[in-house]
């Protein structure tokens, strides 16, 4: 049995020897090191030996099972060398060759309009407010100085949920819910961008989604003229500096006054082309002195506190500052139009 032990080792070192693959180095294991290979074979007639000399053959098994092992293991790394040495050789890479450039996106233009705003008025000291798309009836209207069948509701055809909760039609409602929050104490000082719904015809001035970007100012001794001061620089900012603003009187149910604002035409400079219908001015956006009930059913004190509030479109303003003819164009998805508006 020694014998048979010993020969079935040298048969199996010089097969390993030879072996020019993993698969077929892998065979040899199997046939030698497996459960029907010759070695457990010779473990099995091991009963037949007297009790004395099975201790000294089942250590002399195991040493010839181990060298077996090691074998295969050590000619199994050279084999895995060799296959990676001839795979690197035959991929070799030109390191001269020029690299393939990685394409930048581009922001898209909403995005860099909204951003811009954003920017500008935190450096007035305004921060940025959320709240939630989808709104209840009494955050969207009532607090807002809109009660149920208020005439002025037809003006935003809503899309609704149930009776009481809808898609917000305006981000005002991150203003009342912002007031609620300071309890009657201010200042308060935010703009809340966001995305907005109305049930509206598509078509390349409207969309039944659009983007609004409103701004609060409440606190002690708030006047119209820090409104005007406030846009003035925040058109001066946007469109040039040579621009100036004109305020016309208007109505929203949550302002008093309410006015529109309109920009000096940046194209013609006020002196009357396409873009301002021959006006010299263009209208982008509606503002006015936060209204006393808006304030009172917020938690402030209407004689104490005083506020401004506006309210704009950031489509429409990226319309102006980019010359977009469609506001269809910023929902298409459509890379071509994307590629035009590079940021630096």
């Amino acid at each position: 049995m020694q014998e048979r032990l010993m020969t079935l080792q040298g048969e199996a070192v010089e097969k390993i020897e030879k072996a020019g693959s993993l698969k077929e180095l892998q065979d040899i294991r199997v046939e030698y090191l497996g459960k029907k290979g010759p070695i457990t074979e010779v473990l099995k007639g091991m009963g037949k030996l007297p009790a004395e000399e099975r201790p000294k053959m089942g250590q002399l098994a195991n040493d010839v099972r181990d060298a077996i092992t090691q074998k295969v293991e050590t000619k199994q790394e050279k084999l895995e060398r060799e296959a990676l040495d001839a795979k690197l050789s035959s991929e070799t890479i030109d390191v001269t060759l020029p690299g393939r450039p990685v394409r930048k996106g581009n922001a898209h233009p909403l995005t860099a309009v909204v951003e811009e705003i954003e920017d500008l008025f935190i450096g007035m000291g305004f921060s940025v407010a959320e709240g939630p798309e989808v709104e209840t009836d009494y955050y969207n209207f009532e607090a807002l100085n809109l009660p149920k069948n208020h005439p002025a509701r037809d003006m935003q055809d809503s899309f609704f949920i149930t009776e009481d909760i809808l898609l917000r039609t305006q981000t005002s409602p991150v203003q009342a819910r912002t007031m609620e929050k300071h309890e009657g104490r201010g200042p308060v000082k935010i703009i809340s961008p966001g995305k907005v719904y109305r049930r509206d015809t598509d078509d390349a001035t409207h969309s039944h989604q659009f983007m609004q970007i409103e701004g609060l100012y409440v606190d002690k001794n708030v006047r119209m003229s820090d409104l005007k001061g406030t846009l003035t620089l925040f058109a001066q900012k946007l469109f040039g500096a040579e621009r100036e603003i004109r305020l016309r009187p208007s109505f929203f149910p949550f302002t008093e006054p309410s006015v529109e604002v309109d920009v000096s035409c940046f194209k013609c400079n006020g002196k009357g082309c396409s873009i301002c219908k021959r006006t010299g001015w263009i209208e982008i956006l509606g503002a006015g002195m936060v209204h006393p009930n808006v304030l009172e059913m917020a938690g402030f004190d209407s004689k104490e506190y005083t506020g401004f509030a506006f309210g704009m479109g950031p489509e429409r303003i990226a319309m102006l500052k980019y010359g977009i003819d469609d506001i269809r164009h910023f929902y298409a998805n459509d890379v071509r139009f994307l590629e035009q508006f590079k940021r630096a």
